[in-house]
């Protein structure tokens, strides 16, 4: 890989990064607002961190297809931390949207 080819791949990781940060954040905002009962908030939130996540995927996605299983990318620490954030943003969310149904069941306990 040349030297501009590495430059494009690393803003490419970073991006995933960042989408992969902002889809955890989102998600964590939504986790705040259900513990106030914010449901419409959570709702807007919880979308946001879903289409985060999609676009980190959408990168994810489309760096294995040019790497077609063959090591054409090289796999580095950025690459390796990259991919953490993508599966640990991914756990959370899920994670934190069974909280959210905690947080509802008992609002409704709570009336």
């Amino acid at each position: 890989m040349n030297e501009e080819a590495e430059f494009n791949l690393e803003s490419t990781v970073m991006e995933l990064i960042i989408n992969a940060g902002e889809a955890r954040s989102f998600a964590m905002q939504a986790l705040r607002a259900a513990k106030q009962h914010n449901w419409s908030q959570v709702d807007v939130l919880l979308t946001q961190a879903s289409q985060a996540s999609k676009r980190a995927h959408d990168v994810q996605t489309m760096l294995i297809g040019l790497d077609e299983g063959t090591g054409k990318i090289p796999v580095n620490l950025i690459m390796v931390h990259a991919q953490d954030h993508i599966m640990t943003s991914m756990l959370a969310r899920e994670m934190i949207e069974e909280l959210i149904e905690v947080h509802k069941l008992l609002s409704k306990d709570e009336k």
